[in-house]
């Protein structure tokens, strides 16, 4: 198990206290209200809530968490040896720095700046940095950080600015002035953002994995964050990188990943200075029957990695490299709306790429990873099966099954989160909540953005995307994406209305034979007299009025 560094952001102890103390009396009322045949098999309810469904999502769920296991304790361990046994004899020609900066804190910065120039200096090798930055502030910051590192011989920063149009073009620029350099078939590119710190030790313990594998294409690391806000805030971030610890750490085990996650990636030179690969980061773009061709705003790990694993390159995910990364929410008043707006564009940004991963077959990346992508699509509608019976069976048939589905939550996320807990080092009771709500409102955005998902912002930048220019047609576009999704959101709550007996179909046979005995009946059974008629004539309509008695 790797040490999480010293700086990582977590909640305060009597945030805890508070959260064990609210879920235990929770915990208390459920269980007391809790109906006693709830658990009987007979339960029709219960049995469909923790069925087919659950049980395929929770059994590859476990099988993903086994996966990650094997990967940490069996397979990187041969890994890691070999990477350091190779990286004691051996370094690149040279190492290339992409660092893409946009109005990032001043203090911020030179954090950033200084622990990578002393972690290129440490290493050793020629290294160059691109830093793509904003504004002359930038330049100063960096100039200061040389200054009082004083200026490594083996270290030289070049500067880019940005044009202000988004990271694709200023990365792109940067990969093309590394290529006009002619990197040798040893040399490396690290990718990274510009509010990332690097670790002690980044550099040596991550590129060494290149010099012992000549079939590696990329590679990504552990994360942590330093975060400004409150103690949910903390958590929900560490959560989401416990999450993709273990994502990861199982995706390795066949040698290929998700993502390729835009924090820090390290890439083989000759590849990343591709002429393909470099117009991909800059011109990505997808053809859709009903959305055209539009250009994708953001998601350049997205694009990076969808190059790379078309053509057949191996990735990996180093368990034991952190790398820290300044996160804040966009407003860090609003908790909901910030992370669901991140969670939008991260949704979006997989949505956009899947789908033509998912059309490249088996073949390149081997049929665990393609059908992991496909299970990418499937879990947000298998995912929201669960809540939705609880909600209709709890409203139609009985109240009380409300409480069965809590504790169900409280089961199943509670060993969720001790499992990640175990392989990220440590716990957090405020993991449980977040959770299911990661879960939940995930899952409710995947199937928004699926219908929407050329709809694109940046919240740094400012800067919107994907919609047609012409007002008429753009409404068009979102009336019909309201239509589609409306639709199948209504044929997935009727069958689940239907499968929960809360509505039953007609059956066909029972009407037929309530239809010939109508038919056969004497007419004065199906008609009223008028001396039956419930109603008073007004106007002309009638000479008689009749008022009911």
């Amino acid at each position: 198990m790797s040490k999480l560094p010293e700086h990582i952001s977590v909640a305060s102890r009597a945030t805890e206290l508070t959260t064990l103390l609210l879920l235990l009396a929770l915990l208390v009322v459920l269980i007391s209200e809790l109906p006693a045949d709830v658990f009987s098999p007979a339960s029709k309810s219960f049995f469909f809530a923790i069925g087919a469904v659950g049980a395929w999502r929770y059994s590859w769920w476990a099988v993903q968490a086994l996966r990650s296991v094997w990967y940490n304790r069996r397979v990187f361990p041969r890994l890691r040896a070999a990477a350091d046994a190779a990286g004691a004899v051996a370094r690149p020609d040279e190492l290339y720095v992409l660092c893409t900066s946009y109005r990032i804190d001043a203090e911020v910065s030179f954090r950033i700046y200084e622990a990578l120039v002393s972690e290129a200096a440490d290493y050793g090798v020629p290294t160059t940095i691109f830093a793509a930055v904003s504004d002359q502030t930038d330049v100063d910051v960096i100039t200061h950080v040389m200054e009082a590192s004083g200026r490594p011989a083996n270290v030289e920063i070049r500067y880019m600015f940005q044009k202000g149009d988004g990271k694709r073009s200023a990365m792109a620029e940067v990969l093309r002035a590394i290529s006009r350099r002619m990197p040798s078939s040893n040399a490396l590119l690290v990718s990274m953002d510009g509010d990332i710190l690097l670790e002690p030790g980044t550099l040596e313990r991550s590129l060494s994995f290149f010099l012992s594998r000549d079939d590696l294409g990329a590679l990504t690391t552990n994360n942590s964050g330093i975060v400004i806000g409150n103690d949910a805030t903390r958590e929900w971030y560490d959560l989401r990188y416990a999450q993709r610890h273990l994502m990861m750490s199982s995706m390795s085990v066949s040698q290929r990943l998700l993502v390729l996650t835009g924090r820090y990636s390290a890439f083989r030179a000759d590849l990343a200075t591709h002429p393909e690969f470099i117009a991909l980061v800059e011109h990505d773009q997808v053809d859709h029957w009903r959305f055209g061709r539009f250009k994708f705003l953001s998601g350049d790990d997205k694009s990076t990695w969808f190059w790379l694993l078309k053509h057949g390159w191996k990735m990996l995910y180093l368990p034991d490299v952190f790398v820290s990364g300044f996160e804040e929410l966009p407003d860090r008043r609003r908790f909901f709306a910030s992370t669901i707006d991140l969670m939008r564009r991260w949704y979006g940004n997989m949505l956009r790429t899947s789908g033509r991963a998912i059309a490249l077959g088996p073949r390149p990346m081997g049929l665990f990873t393609w059908w992991s992508l496909i299970d990418q699509r499937l879990s947000m509608w298998t995912t929201l099966i669960g809540p939705s019976v609880a909600i209709l069976v709890s409203l139609f048939w009985r109240p009380s099954f409300l409480f069965a589905y809590l504790l169900w939550i409280f089961f199943t996320r509670g060993i969720a989160s001790l499992v990640l807990a175990w392989q990220r080092g440590r716990f957090s009771l405020l993991w449980i909540p977040l959770l299911y709500y990661n879960q939940v409102f995930g899952a409710l955005l995947k199937t928004y953005v699926s219908f929407r998902f050329n709809r694109q912002a940046w919240s740094r930048q400012g800067i919107s995307a994907g919609e047609p220019s012409d007002p008429v047609a753009a409404r068009r576009q979102r009336r019909m994406g309201h239509v589609l999704h409306a639709f199948f959101v209504g044929v997935m709550l009727y069958v689940l209305t239907v499968a929960a007996g809360v509505l039953q179909p007609p059956d066909p046979t029972a009407l037929q034979i309530l239809s010939e005995e109508y038919q056969q009946a004497p007419s004065t059974d199906r008609e009223f007299t008028e001396a039956e008629l419930p109603i008073k004539a007004v106007g002309n309509s009638s000479k008689h009025e009749r008022t009911q008695p």
